[in-house]
């Protein structure tokens, strides 16, 4: 086998992979009724604000009755998987292999480890009736600005995307009215995509409020 058929076989092979990792999560998954997905930075530490507001996050969202999904590492996530276990909820973390391993989180009562970022978004996304939003870097960006763009395009449908600490995103959201919304490159209806919040009681209110209003109207 030469050099070119060696590749083209790497490549059939990883098709069975990823389907591998699909059918791993859906069937780990698939009795999650009422989850909310929680993002944030994986460098936060246990001292920080923002990771004792996870914390308290995670337990209300158990009390509430719903299945606090994370991605399964450090900081915000840990934070989050924490709180659930302590409330006694349902804890679930999606980790990723990354080539400086990321190292699962003690508080995870139910851990998925994936090879492909966009395997374990389908994931986040398919099982959440909800995303809180902490402060992050670049993958939780990522994670906000796909979940709303899914949103805003129709790909899937509509549910809370929660940014928390209005201090932390008051440039990326001023940015958006000044720049994309007065270029016309999005629609004043897309900011309604999102909402921003100060305390976790704020984003279970939040959340809570969208279902009542969706069910009430027959959605």
């Amino acid at each position: 086998m030469n050099k070119e058929e060696k590749i083209y076989a790497e490549e059939s092979w990883r098709i069975f992979r990823i389907m591998a990792e699909f059918i791993e999560g859906f069937e780990e998954l698939g009795n999650v009724k009422d989850a909310v997905t929680v993002w944030g930075a994986a460098r936060v530490k246990e001292g920080d604000i923002w990771y004792k507001k996870a914390v308290e996050l995670g337990k209300l969202l158990s009390k509430n009755g719903y299945t606090v999904i994370t991605g399964g590492g450090p900081g915000i996530m840990e934070a989050a998987n924490k709180g659930a276990t302590l409330a006694g909820g349902n804890s679930i973390g999606l980790n990723i292999e990354l080539p400086h391993e990321q190292k699962p989180n003690p508080y995870i009562k139910t851990l998925l480890s994936f090879k492909y970022f966009f395997t374990r978004k389908v994931m986040f996304v398919k099982y959440a009736k909800g995303f809180v939003i902490f402060p992050g870097g670049f993958g939780t960006l990522d994670e906000f600005t796909e979940a709303i763009t899914l949103i805003q395009t129709g790909r899937i449908h509509k549910f809370p995307i929660i940014l928390f600490d209005s201090s932390y995103w008051k440039g990326l959201i001023d940015w958006m009215k000044n720049t994309q919304l007065k270029r016309g490159y999005i629609s004043p209806e897309d900011l309604l995509i999102f909402s921003i919040v100060n305390e976790p009681e704020e984003a279970i209110k939040k959340i809570k409020d969208f279902y009542k209003k969706n069910c009430l109207a027959g959605k």
